[in-house]
């Protein structure tokens, strides 16, 4: 995916403030606008209206604003580009929907970064001439694996983007308390009642939806409520078999790791993954690790090894 400047694309700078973004997009849109390229250069005329109508799309919202500029200001126009996991943590949205673009015009880096959020359209359930429900929010926090397997409180910080007196986007910041519920899944959603937009009127506040991410561990990932784990083995407990303490998430247990063990070997420990109804599974992939040869008495055992062994992994894979 390649890194698209918007900013560049309509010809303003980063500091610009949303009427200016405006005039500006209007400017070239009335200028790319296919009713009035029909000839020769129509096609190219189409796609700078495509390219404009994109960027617009983007900074002409607060929210969108402030997420494309939270990917920073150093990435050049075509640069190959993948935005973090984390990009978008803590940022509050409420998702006010599409102008009058169509969304599905636009290509991946929008669609990576904007479409696949799942952005709604304003809710006014219950709605009437004087009373209107908030809208709902939505934000994406991240939670390490022991938070998931054990539940617990935390404080979290959100922000989200504003328009100030002046017309630029400012991100306005608030904290609440979250309750983390044990067997939290990577993806699963946490309402907040009452903690989105204000309604109008009579009308009840939306809710905050937070999205939660288990934060990454080395040698550790996830499917789902099952947890897959390295299992870190000495050549001679994976030659000969040995009874092993293995540190996992929900605490430590002894495994029994069978004598001719290959790394890539898999160990289910039923259940012991993250808790839930049915829990998850802990699957233990063994991972033999060659210790150091950083004196004479470990080369000399290498050495002997070499000589007595007699073993070629590598035969019968000869042309």
């Amino acid at each position: 995916m390649e890194f698209k400047n918007y900013y560049k694309t309509l010809g303003v700078k980063r500091s610009a403030s949303q009427d200016e973004i405006k005039r500006a997009y209007r400017k070239l849109a009335r200028k790319y606008h296919p009713d009035v390229n029909t000839g020769p250069d129509a096609a190219a005329a189409e796609q700078m209206f495509k390219d404009v109508s994109e960027a617009y799309e983007v900074l002409q919202d607060p929210e969108k604003r402030a997420a494309y500029d939270r990917l920073g200001a150093d990435w050049k126009e075509g640069q190959a580009f993948r935005p973090p996991p984390d990009w978008d943590e803590g940022f509050e949205f409420s998702g006010g929907g599409y102008t009058e673009a169509d969304p599905e015009q636009f290509g991946a880096f929008f669609d990576e970064l904007f479409a696949r959020r799942g952005q709604a359209r304003p809710d006014l359930r219950g709605s009437g001439q004087f009373h209107a429900s908030g809208q709902d929010h939505h934000a994406k926090i991240t939670i390490d694996l022991d938070a998931a397997y054990n539940g617990g409180s935390m404080d979290v910080g959100l922000r989200k983007p504003e328009l100030d007196a002046s017309g630029h986007v400012v991100l306005k910041e608030r904290t609440i308390r979250v309750s983390i519920p044990k067997g939290v899944s990577d993806g699963q959603h946490i309402r907040l009642a009452g903690q989105g937009s204000q309604g109008v009127g009579k009308g009840a506040a939306g809710d905050l939806y937070l999205e939660v991410a288990i934060k990454p561990a080395p040698g550790i990932r996830l499917e789902g409520k099952d947890v897959i784990m390295d299992l870190p083995v000495t050549p001679w407990e994976a030659a000969l078999g040995a009874r092993v303490d293995y540190a996992t998430p929900g605490g430590t247990v002894q495994l029994t790791v069978p004598k001719h063990s290959q790394s890539g070997r898999k160990m289910r420990l039923k259940g012991r993954g993250i808790p839930g109804n049915p829990p998850g599974n802990l699957v233990a992939v063994v991972k033999i690790v060659i210790p150091p040869t950083e004196t004479a008495k470990g080369r000399e055992l290498y050495e002997q090894m070499a000589r007595e062994m007699d073993y070629d992994p590598r035969a019968g894979r000869r042309g």
